[in-house]
């Protein structure tokens, strides 16, 4: 059974009162049975009532005074232990903090106990487990941002370099592989604009009532290009006329990511197939290619930021690496959820609501 702070101190303080008033009755008894004999001493049988008032006050006054120092003594022991079992915790925990705050996120405190002081301790640890994980997303990213730029950009000056030089000509083979390194430097910092944006607690959805099936249609008008110059072939499985309270563009973008991540690891012949399902009080959307899967280790990661489950970080894929983070950003800003499935091939689900 969990018991909380406040439980552990009401049941302090109630033994404190407890304490106090047991220690009252027993010095009360006690010194009023010490002067009763006291006056039969020196009175014996004689009814003196002025003795016997004398005593009682003294029995009275006594047996204060001793409940009065004895409870001192018991808060100060009890206030003693209970501060020491208080700022215990709290001292490590604030240790734990000042080492945070100096760039230690290794840190973990260790307070035992289920009430709210260790709940506090636990809190404690996920932060630190949090700031760890994103200190190293930070700097993976940061190492990705920088390979990414570095390796068309000396493409780019390798080719530059030689047409000036003259040692090659500038035939248009040339200039359009100048071209395309000079595009994916150009997704890359718009990826990483619309990244930024999305994180500014400013961003907002313009929603209203859509045709699924008509934003489905643009969409795939926009990546069709792409499918057939891969010679991949995308389907559009039969679904019924759905209207959804979305933001249009938000919603096209996540669609054309989702498909052109699908066509990037489909290999020419292949396929990919869109899927809407009406659920109550929602709309599955998924889409199923017939790619080489992903590996169940890297499943919990590919919505990372430049997450890539190509350890080689292959560049014949393409590609920012923020694509899914965009999805994964613009679906839950819509209430919705995204998750992925791999066994043949990758099934991309988004679950949005009406």
């Amino acid at each position: 059974m969990k018991h909380g702070l406040r439980y552990r101190l009401s049941l302090v303080l109630l033994s404190v009162v407890v304490g106090t008033l047991l220690l009252a009755g027993t010095s009360l008894m006690a010194e009023t049975h010490y002067h009763f004999q006291l006056y039969q001493e020196q009175y014996g049988m004689d009814h003196n009532l002025q003795g016997l008032t004398f005593h009682l006050e003294q029995a009275l006054l006594q047996s204060m005074m001793w409940t009065l120092l004895g409870a001192i003594v018991l808060a100060v022991i009890i206030s003693l232990y209970l501060a020491k079992r208080l700022s215990a915790p709290l001292i490590e925990m604030k240790k734990a903090a000042e080492k945070i705050t100096r760039g230690d996120l290794s840190v973990r405190t260790n307070v035992p106990g289920n009430d709210e002081l260790s709940e506090l301790g636990k809190a404690l640890n996920h932060l630190a487990e949090q700031l760890q994980q994103q200190e190293q997303l930070r700097i993976t990213m940061t190492q990705d941002i920088a390979h990414d730029l570095r390796t068309p950009l000396a493409t780019l000056k390798s080719h530059i370099q030689a047409m000036l030089d003259q040692i090659w000509e500038p035939t248009p083979a040339r200039l359009r592989s100048c071209y395309e390194e000079t595009e994916r430097l150009i997704t890359l910092v718009a990826d990483l604009e619309q990244l930024t944006e999305m994180d500014s607690p400013h961003f907002r959805l313009h929603r209203k009532p859509e045709n699924l099936t008509a934003l489905i249609e643009q969409s795939v008008h926009i990546v069709s290009a792409a499918f057939l110059e891969k010679g991949v072939r995308l389907e559009v499985k039969p679904h019924p006329a759905l209207c959804l309270n979305v933001d249009r563009d938000r919603l096209i973008q996540i669609l054309v990511n989702v498909l052109s991540n699908s066509l990037k690891f489909t290999p020419e012949g292949g396929r990919v197939e869109i899927q809407v399902k009406d659920e109550n009080g929602s709309v599955l959307i998924t889409v199923q290619d017939t790619g080489p899967g992903i590996a169940p280790e890297d499943l919990p990661y590919v919505f990372e930021r430049f997450y890539r489950a190509d350890k080689s970080r292959n560049r014949k894929w393409g590609g920012s690496g923020i694509g899914l983070t965009i999805v994964k950003k613009l679906v839950d800003a819509h209430g919705g959820s995204v998750w992925i499935e791999s066994d043949n091939g990758t099934k991309v689900s988004i679950r949005l609501p009406k």
